[in-house]
């Protein structure tokens, strides 16, 4: 079977810096697969170059049988991928509603788009119950559900959603981990980085460990779960 994304040794710099040295992973349809690893390993960048934000060095990125190399960002949140980006982005003087409708804005099907949006109501009902409310005056948990609902209005093939529990209360950051686990029961296909290693690979079917740019070691999460090496390095087991 073919994966939905396939990426093959591929290599991203900032000038002379190489931040991402070879990788190779792919993502299967409805798995969610996660890229866990300290700051600085080459996650965000990962991520930023399969959206078209950075352009890769070498390597190839296969997303349903297409070439993403060279795509500009717009047309590949328009064949299906879809990035809710590290320190969320909202539109802060909009509205809750406004912010949700521009993540549709490649769209033209005006029933589905209000469709999607009370979906989006459904998965964070704050949201639906401040839907006038300008973005910018909520809590940075509500306003990463609004990122998160916002990504999925153009109704991706593959949602990548990085660092989602970044600066989020505990209670909060389990209400986004619920729902991460909920789009995930309705079949979303998710590439997740996130610095909660153990919520991450709790929910992952897949995982990957980076460190300055390398994966230095995949697995299933259960399996990365019990590593002895990640439970001392991420888990902060002894």
């Amino acid at each position: 079977m073919t994966a939905l994304l396939e990426v093959e040794d591929l290599r991203v710099a900032y000038g002379k810096i190489e931040a991402v040295k070879g990788i190779s992973f792919s993502v299967e349809a409805g798995q969610v697969v996660t890229l866990i690893g300290t700051n600085g390993a080459g996650k965000t960048t990962t991520l930023r170059t399969l959206s078209g934000l950075l352009k890769p060095l070498s390597g190839k990125i296969l997303f349903d049988g297409q070439d993403l190399a060279s795509v500009p960002a717009h047309k590949v949140v328009s064949l299906g991928l879809a990035h809710s980006p590290e320190g969320r982005h909202i539109f802060p003087r909009l509205s809750i509603e406004e912010n949700l409708r521009l993540g549709a804005f490649l769209r033209r099907d005006a029933a589905g788009i209000n469709k999607d949006i009370q979906r989006a109501y459904d998965l964070f009902p704050i949201l639906g119950e401040r839907r006038k409310q300008a973005a910018g005056t909520m809590s940075g948990g509500e306003q990463q559900m609004l990122a998160m609902g916002r990504a999925l209005m153009s109704q991706p093939k593959l949602l990548m959603l990085d660092e989602p529990s970044m600066g989020l209360s505990p209670i909060m950051m389990q209400k986004i981990m619920a729902t991460i686990a909920e789009l995930k029961a309705q079949g979303t296909t998710i590439l997740l980085v996130e610095q909660n290693a153990q919520a991450a690979l709790s929910l992952a079917d897949t995982g990957h460990v980076m460190e300055t740019g390398r994966i230095v070691l995949s697995g299933t999460g259960a399996d990365l779960l019990h590593d002895e090496s990640v439970r001392k390095a991420y888990l902060g087991e002894d």
